[in-house]
């Protein structure tokens, strides 16, 4: 049986939306399928992006930017546009049943030095968890809770 997918929209694809795939995974990818991408892709993942979600121990070097016709033919379960275009623009996936609208600064508008810069992707990769966690508890939550049915029923079936 496949997973349910959770997918989580931007307009460039290369930073928000891989902030918020990555820590997404780290949580659910047992239950579900995490994936990301954009209306307008910007071909590449920012390297601040990767160098911030590195520092908390999640790698990104296998992501790549990608364009939301990629998932149109395939039932997402969730959709999740972290900024305000991508929710303008968000055309309703088959099977979804879910749609969060949570909006983030953009950190590749971040100015300054390149510290200061990561600064920016950190405090927006904070706050990403932070918006995320209640909601990936809950899917976490309702995922075991679902699995420890199906596992009793199993069970019991078979005695």
């Amino acid at each position: 049986m496949s997973k349910p997918i959770i997918l989580v929209l931007c307009t460039g694809n290369s930073c928000r939306s891989h902030l918020a795939e990555a820590y997404l995974k780290s949580v659910l990818e047992e239950h579900f399928q995490i994936e990301s991408a954009g209306s307008n892709p910007a071909g590449y993942v920012h390297p601040l992006a990767t160098k911030a979600m590195a520092e908390i121990g999640i790698d990104l070097s296998k992501h790549r930017s990608k364009h939301l016709e990629e998932f149109l033919s395939q039932d997402v379960e969730t959709v999740i546009t972290v900024c305000g275009k991508a929710n303008q623009h968000c055309p309703d996936f088959p099977g979804q049943a879910t749609r969060l609208h949570l909006p983030f600064d953009d950190p590749a508008d971040a100015t300054g030095s390149d510290e200061e810069q990561l600064g920016t992707f950190r405090r927006v990769r904070d706050e990403i968890i932070e918006t995320l966690r209640p909601f990936s508890e809950e899917r976490l939550a309702k995922a075991e809770a679902k699995l420890k049915i199906v596992s009793t029923a199993t069970s019991s079936a078979a005695t």
